[in-house]
């Protein structure tokens, strides 16, 4: 795990990726760095909290963040380490980014390398942690909140330059929710 005090670029040094092709398949290992800034193919995965209510973890971007600082973005992002599973990495995202332990996720789907999604190959995951005594304030609205899925569909309407590309990407393709029946 890394240091939280560290700045963020050198966690991006001291971490190792796959670069892989338009098929995923992997090619070579570089730190999350160099890869970033070859704008090569990775694997990362997106993480969807749900929680009390049906409501979805927004998670706000660090103001320090090289792409879309400040800006809400879904629950959790994370990066697939060399040798890493996508389940495992979701996973670590969670106790590394939110101290929250999960012994498993829900796989919804994977999404190619694009505009909306970034350099690389996306598994969306999904982790309902209603019932099991977690606050939806637990974070502090500095970090992110809790939204349903009206309260998404208006922030999506009016406040789009406000989220990523990806959450809009999602939004748009109605694959937040779905699993709720909404």
């Amino acid at each position: 795990m890394l240091d939280k005090n560290l700045p963020l670029w050198l966690g991006d040094v001291l971490e190792s990726v796959e670069v892989v092709d338009q098929e995923n398949r992997p090619l070579c290992v570089l730190s999350l760095f160099e890869a970033r800034r070859q704008s090569l193919c990775h694997r990362t995965v997106l993480v969807l909290i749900f929680i009390s209510g049906n409501k979805v973890y927004l998670e706000k971007r660090d103001s320090k963040e090289r792409l879309y600082p400040g800006r809400l973005d879904l629950s959790i992002r994370g990066h697939v380490r060399t040798g890493e599973s996508s389940e495992g990495a979701a996973v670590r995202a969670l106790r590394e980014k939110l101290g929250l332990y999960a012994e498993g996720v829900d796989a919804l789907m994977e999404v190619s390398a694009g505009p909306e999604t970034g350099p690389g190959f996306v598994t969306l995951f999904s982790v309902d942690f209603r019932g099991r005594g977690i606050s939806p304030d637990a974070w502090g609205e500095d970090v992110g909140f809790f939204v349903d899925k009206a309260e998404l569909d208006y922030l999506a309407e009016n406040f789009r330059d406000m989220l990523t590309p990806s959450l809009v990407y999602f939004w748009e393709k109605n694959l937040i929710f779905p699993s709720l029946g909404l």
